[in-house]
């Protein structure tokens, strides 16, 4: 009976999760951008009973124009990301021309209708260069930020959750990597693991792993003390099924936050230590080293450099308006 009782009350006092995330922990797209319930179904056609009470759902068009009316930013953001993804799997979608064949006789030609950002010293197609340059970046800030969601997830969630000494440790080791700058550690880290566009990836990725060890702690010790869980606790359930079905996913929402404004400055720390050399070695399109190559032409071939730093600046500052569209989600539904 008070098992009972416990769980009645558990169930009245969860705390309602972020439009954003479901109460599994799933991630829900509607909700991330504050659709309402007509929007969270878009393209569902489904048809109830056309007899009396029933109805067909039809999509709200014009609920959903005056979102994007209300928020062109959020949307601009959303098409330079999946523009940049379609560049990175399928770049002949944008160009035809090889990145690394150029026409000698085309050398330092401006931005045009032929070539949209110029050709280089070898007469190679910058737009070219750059889309295919996409797969190259993408694919190293896809590994930092998984290597820094995983490690940083996981020794947060073992400090939160388990707790004592061992969080004790996790934590001062956590407050060491954090006192010294991200840039820096990657630097320590690529001498160590050496060149190469996976290896600045890991080392961008390890750097990075404190912030999240941080938050994924932080939102464990907050779920952990939740009347739900000490239900679950209380009803016997075994340790690694609160963890699963309770803890874990209810703290993954502020991660999940982190994970999209991290991808951002990881696009950014693979394409400055590109930049500084660590990354492929040319003639590989990689973003940093376009930028890099080009500084030596920048008083007669502007575009060599501006326009790869443009669409460096743009991808960053996409998903950085939408990490804080999820943030902003996250903390007006908490």
């Amino acid at each position: 009976m008070a098992a009972g009782a416990v769980a009645v009350g558990a169930a009245e006092s969860a705390p309602r999760l972020v439009s954003a995330f479901g109460p599994g922990g799933a991630f829900d797209p509607g909700g991330a951008f504050g659709l309402g319930d007509d929007e969270e179904r878009l393209g569902d056609d489904e048809e109830q009973g056309d007899g009396p009470g029933g109805s067909r759902r039809r999509i709200d068009l014009g609920r959903l124009g005056g979102f994007l009316l209300r928020r062109p930013g959020l949307v601009i953001s959303a098409a330079v990301v999946v523009l940049v993804v379609l560049a990175s799997f399928w770049p002949t979608l944008f160009t035809s021309d090889d990145p690394l064949l150029g026409v000698p006789k085309e050398r330092f030609h401006g931005p045009s209708g032929a070539h949209w950002f110029g050709t280089d010293e070898l007469g190679r197609d910058v737009f070219a260069r750059v889309v295919h340059g996409a797969a190259l970046s993408m694919k190293a800030t896809l590994i930092a930020v998984a290597v820094a969601f995983v490690v940083g997830g996981l020794l947060g969630l073992v400090a939160g959750f388990v707790g004592r000494w061992i969080e004790d440790v996790i934590m001062r080791f956590v407050d060491v990597m954090l006192s010294i700058p991200t840039l820096f550690l990657s630097l320590a880290l690529i001498t160590a693991l050496g060149y190469g566009t996976v290896k600045v990836a890991v080392a961008v990725g390890i750097a990075s792993v404190a912030s999240f060890a941080r938050v994924m702690r932080s939102e464990v010790l907050k779920v952990r003390q939740a009347v739900y869980v000490e239900a679950a606790r209380s009803t016997g359930a075994r340790w690694y099924s609160v963890l699963w079905r309770h803890v874990l996913p209810n703290a993954m929402g502020p991660v999940i936050v982190l994970a999209t404004l991290d991808f951002g400055v990881s696009v950014l720390a693979v394409s400055s230590l590109s930049f500084l050399g660590y990354g492929a070695e040319p003639p590989a399109p990689e973003w940093g080293t376009l930028i890099s190559s080009g500084r030596n032409y920048l008083a007669n071939a502007w575009w060599l450099t501006t326009l790869p730093g443009v669409t460096v600046a743009a991808t960053v500052l996409a998903t950085n308006r939408i990490a804080r569209a999820l943030d902003g989600e996250w903390t007006a539904g908490r």
